[in-house]
């Protein structure tokens, strides 16, 4: 059964994460994605370690790129700008990252090509957008981290040092809201035919995202000194004999049930702790007291107490184990596959499940211009022509 995007014709224009994993996810459920590379490909193929002899993938790229079809040209070149322009008249979507106002210097910006094909459906993603005093700024993951809110969230209780986060949160979220937007924009083309251009910028989004409890304090107008802040307390890492756990006691069954787990009849008593309102005031007290109590025994005894007694926990796994663990193995989420020059390689698969238009990986990641040829000769051009491209270094072939 075909993936819910099938027949969906996406021309990625995107370089580094965030646009490549948003197309991914496209790729995924059944979309037809052409990635356009420059003749030296994609910079994240040689981001950190090469894993293959040749220097043509990383373990990035592989990530963002699997299920696709590579077409090499130099898009700066005469003979380039005439491919996009074939390719963005047999597309449904197109998603580039440049910087604003590259693909309008291209001939290829959005008011100029959804004049001529209304409905195309035309992304931009972006770092902080295409307007304001920021708009001709480099931006990176950290950048956005740094101008969000994130990496103050993740400040040190003690000294205060804004931290940021060990994973490029920025570029991947932006991803999942730009997935998000195409799949609505096709739906509101099947119903007015028309197309639409949709921007997406990565620090818009996760202010977005920070929102809803990140920015507690700042939500009500006027109330900003007297709400307290989300970030004014401890984690909820807990170190037991052993190892390390995490639990979470939001509500009262749940409080209660890990006052049963300690076996401590007097922590139940304690008016600190007695109400929700009263935990979240009390909160760096009660992850401290909790913190007193786990301490006490080993991982696997405080699991099994507070499984008995319906409260949320889990034991906080190193990367190196999540691949052998039960409920990923129960599941079966992650797929091996081969990916040719590297080798046996690992996957998650799509962690949308659709019962009907079932959407699935939908191969390894292409090499650079692996489809050029066969991308070409579908556009009209002739073996003569195509040869002609590559002998003017405007596009590269694998073969």
């Amino acid at each position: 059964m075909a993936g819910p995007l099938s027949g969906v014709r996406v021309l990625d224009l995107t370089a580094v994460v965030s646009g490549p994993y948003a197309t991914m996810f496209l790729a995924d459920q059944g979309a037809d994605v052409l990635k356009i590379e420059p003749t030296g490909g994609d910079g994240t193929r040689r981001s950190r370690t090469p894993i293959d002899a040749n220097g043509e993938f990383s373990a990035l790229f592989v990530s963002c790129n699997r299920g696709k079809r590579s077409l090499s040209i130099d898009i700066k070149s005469e003979a380039g700008r005439e491919v996009l322009a074939r390719l963005a008249a047999q597309s449904d979507v197109l998603v580039q990252n440049f910087r604003p106002g590259t693909m309008e210097r291209l001939g290829l910006g959005h008011e100029e090509l959804r004049k001529k094909y209304p409905r195309l459906i035309y992304v931009s993603i972006s770092g902080v957008g295409d307007s304001g005093p920021y708009v001709k700024k480099r931006v990176y993951d950290p950048i956005v981290q740094a101008l969000s809110g994130f990496a103050d969230i993740q400040s040190q209780p003690v000294t205060n040092r804004p931290q940021m986060i060990r994973t490029i949160v920025c570029d991947k979220t932006t991803s999942v809201f730009t997935a998000q937007a195409v799949s609505s924009a096709l739906y509101a083309r099947e119903k007015t035919g028309q197309g639409d251009h949709i921007q997406v910028a990565m620090r818009d989004t996760m202010i977005s995202y920070l929102w809803p409890e990140g920015m507690m304090q700042y939500t009500v107008v006027g109330k900003e000194a007297t709400t307290m802040d989300p970030n004014d307390r401890p984690d909820l890492v807990f170190k037991t004999s052993d190892g390390y756990i995490t639990a979470g006691t939001i509500s009262d069954s749940e409080w209660e049930g890990f006052c049963r787990a300690t076996g401590d009849p007097d922590l139940a008593k304690d008016e600190r702790f007695a109400t929700p309102g009263a935990r979240f005031v009390n909160a760096t007290a009660r992850i401290n007291k909790m913190q007193d109590y786990i301490g006490q025994r080993t991982t696997a005894e405080w699991l099994k107490r507070l499984d008995e007694n319906d409260v949320p926990c889990s034991p906080i796994l190193r990367r190196s184990e999540i691949v052998s663990n039960e409920q990923v193995i129960a599941r079966g989420l992650i797929e091996e596959f081969d990916q040719p020059t590297v080798g046996r390689v690992r996957q998650p698969k799509p962690a949308a499940i659709f019962e009907v238009n079932r959407a699935s990986i939908g191969g390894p990641a292409p090499r650079v211009g692996e489809h050029s040829r066969a991308v070409l000769r579908e556009l009209g051009y002739s073996d003569a022509d195509v040869d002609k491209m590559i002998a003017d270094k405007a596009v590269r072939a694998v073969n």
